[in-house]
C-alpha cells in the first residue's frame, strides 16, 4: 500500500531526493574511487575488530536471539537477519578506534554506513553497483546531517555518530533497498526517533564497551526502519528539519538546516574523509605522528624525557587529558598516555592499548609528565582541521618542536590508495578470523560490475586458509 505524505520543499527533502535519484555514473570519478577505498578501510577495521571481546559478545548475543538470515557477519560462518548483522558489523568496525572520520562533522561515517549498506544489499540481493551507490549517499547524508546540527550537541556530551547515524543509515539502506520516495521519507522519520548516545565513555571513569556499540546500534536502527517503511510502517515527514525534529531537538536555534542541501552534487563528503593511521582518537593522530618523528626511528628511554608539552584545541584539552586510563577505551582517548606510548613504544600496535599494557609503570610515569594547553592556531582551525603543536624536552636541555594542522590521513594530507590497501592487509592479517584479503581487494576494484553483492560479501565470512 502506498503511503500518502504531505509534499514539502525543505532542505531535508532536497537531500532525500538527491540521495534517491543519484546515479553512479553521475558521481565524479575521484569521489567514486574514494568510496571504494573507504569501503575497504571499513572492512579491514571490521575484520580486525570482530576478534575483540565486545564484538564476540555481540555476535554471541545476536546468534542466540536471532534466526538464520541472509546477511554476513565479519569472519563468521553463520549469517543473520539484516539488522542484527548491521549491529554486529558496526560494533566491529568501531571496535578499535581505527575507523574513518569526518572532522568538520565530528562523526565516524564508515562505521555506520558500511555495515548498513552491506546488510541492505544482502537482504534484497542488490548489485555491487547499488552497494557502492549506498556508500556514496550514506557518507553524504552522515556529513550533512551532522554539520547541520553544529558542534553544540557534541560539546554537551552527545556522540554525534550515534545521533545522526540512524538517519544516514536509513537513507543509505533505503536507497539500496529501492524504497519509493514516500517510503524513504517514512524511514527517515522513524530513524530520527532512534538517534541517541552520550559520551560518558570519555568522562575519565572507565569507558567500558559502550562506544563500540554506538555505531552498531545506529546501523541496526537504520536498516530496521528501512525494512519497516518498506512494509508500510509510517513516520513523520518533517522529523529532520521540522518542528520538534532532530535538528531542533538536539541543536535548537543553533541548527543550520540549509547545510543539508548546500552544494549538493558539487561538494562531496567523501573528499573530506580522514583515514586513520593509528588505533586512537582522531584528535591524537597529529601529536602521535609529530612525536614519532621527533623521537627518531627507535624508541626513547623514558628517563631521557623531562617533559612533553602538547598544544591543541580546547576540546581535546578538555576531553582527552586523562593521564591514568583504566581500560582500552580510555587509553585510546588519552593524549598523555598515547604521547608517552609513542615515545617509548609503538602506537600502531593494538596490544599497546590492552589492559595489561596500560598498567606499564614506565608509560604511566611518563604520561604524568605530559602537559596539555590550548594552542591558538589549532583552536582557530578546529574542527575543520585538527591541529597540534608538540615540544619534546629532553634531559640534556634540548627541546625538539614540531606542529601540524593536517595530520597524515586527513584530507589535506590523505593516505594513498596503496596505504589504504596496506592497512587493510595488515588488519586482515591481525584478525583471528580467516579471510582471503587479496580476493577482497580484487573484488573492491571491480565492485560495480557484480550483478549480486552477495558474491562480494561471501568473501568476508570465515574461510579456510
Amino acid at each position: 500500500m502506498k503511503t500518502t505524505l504531505p509534499v514539502m520543499d525543505t532542505p531535508a527533502t532536497e537531500l532525500f531526493g538527491f540521495a534517491r535519484s543519484l546515479k553512479l555514473e553521475a558521481v565524479p570519478r575521484d569521489v567514486l574511487e574514494r568510496a571504494r577505498w573507504c569501503l575497504l578501510d571499513g572492512l579491514g577495521c571490521g575484520l580486525f575488530g570482530a576478534g575483540q571481546p565486545w564484538s564476540r559478545i555481540m555476535f554471541e548475543e545476536m546468534s542466540a536471539e536471532e534466526a538464520q538470515g541472509a546477511c554476513t557477519v565479519f569472519g563468521q560462518r553463520k549469517t543473520l537477519p539484516a539488522p542484527a548483522a548491521a549491529l554486529c558489523n558496526g560494533t566491529a568496525i568501531h571496535g578499535f578506534e581505527l575507523d574513518d572520520v569526518l572532522a568538520a562533522a565530528l562523526v565516524h561515517p564508515g562505521t555506520v554506513i558500511v555495515p548498513a549498506v552491506m546488510a541492505a544489499a544482502e537482504a534484497v540481493n542488490a548489485s555491487g553497483a547499488e552497494l557502492l551507490r549506498g556508500v556514496v549517499v550514506g557518507y553524504e547524508a552522515m556529513s550533512r546531517l551532522s554539520i547541520a546540527l553544529g558542534t553544540g550537541p557534541s560539546e554537551r556530551g552527545f556522540h554525534k555518530t550515534s545521533v545522526v547515524g540512524p538517519v544516514a543509515a536509513a537513507i543509505a539502506a533505503g536507497v539500496v533497498m529501492g524504497l519509493r520516495p514516500d517510503q524513504l521519507a517514512c524511514a527517515v522519520g522513524l530513524a530520527c526517533s532512534t538517534g541517541s548516545g552520550v559520551k560518558s565513555f570519555a568522562a575519565g571513569h572507565g569507558g567500558g564497551m559502550v562506544k563500540r556499540m554506538h555505531a552498531g546500534r545506529a546501523a541496526e536502527a537504520g536498516v530496521r526502519v528501512a525494512q519497516l517503511a518498506g512494509r508500510g510502517f509510517t513516520g513523520p515527514a518533517s522529523a529532520v528539519d521540522g518542528r520538534m525534529g532532530l535538528l531542533e531537538a538536539f541543536s535548537g536555534a543553533s541548527a543550520r538546516p540549509d547545510e543539508l542541501r548546500r552544494g549538493l552534487g558539487d561538494e562531496w563528503a567523501l573528499r573530506e574523509v580522514w583515514i586513520k593511521v593509528y588505533p586512537l582518537c582522531g584528535w591524537i593522530q597529529g601529536p602521535a605522528q609529530l612525536l614519532l618523528s621527533l623521537r627518531g626511528a627507535q624508541p626513547l628511554a623514558a628517563q631521557r624525557v623531562r617533559k612533553v608539552v602538547i598544544g591543541t584545541s580546547a576540546f581535546a584539552v578538555k576531553h582527552n587529558g586523562n593521564p591514568s586510563p583504566s581500560d582500552t577505551m580510555e587509553a585510546q582517548y588519552s593524549l598523555p598516555y598515547c604521547a608517552a606510548l609513542t615515545l617509548v613504544g609503538d602506537p600502531r600496535d593494538p596490544d599497546a592499548y590492552g589492559l595489561d599494557a596500560i598498567q606499564n609503570p614506565v608509560v604511566r610515569g611518563l604520561a604524568q609528565r605530559v602537559e596539555l594547553k590550548v594552542d591558538a592556531e589549532s583552536e582557530a582551525a578546529y574542527p575543520r582541521r585538527v591541529g597540534s603543536r608538540v615540544q619534546l624536552h629532553l634531559d640534556d636541555g634540548a627541546v625538539r618542536e614540531a606542529a601540524t594542522l593536517d595530520p597524515h590521513g586527513s584530507p589535506a594530507d590523505p593516505c594513498t590508495d596503496e596505504e589504504v590497501i596496506a592497512k587493510f592487509h595488515r588488519l586482515a592479517a591481525l584478525s583471528p578470523l580467516p579471510c582471503d584479503s587479496s580476493a577482497i581487494v580484487d573484488a573492491i576494484r571491480s565492485l560495480e560490475t557484480l550483478a549480486s553483492a552477495r558474491r562480494f560479501t561471501a568473501l568476508l565470512r570465515a574461510q579456510s586458509r
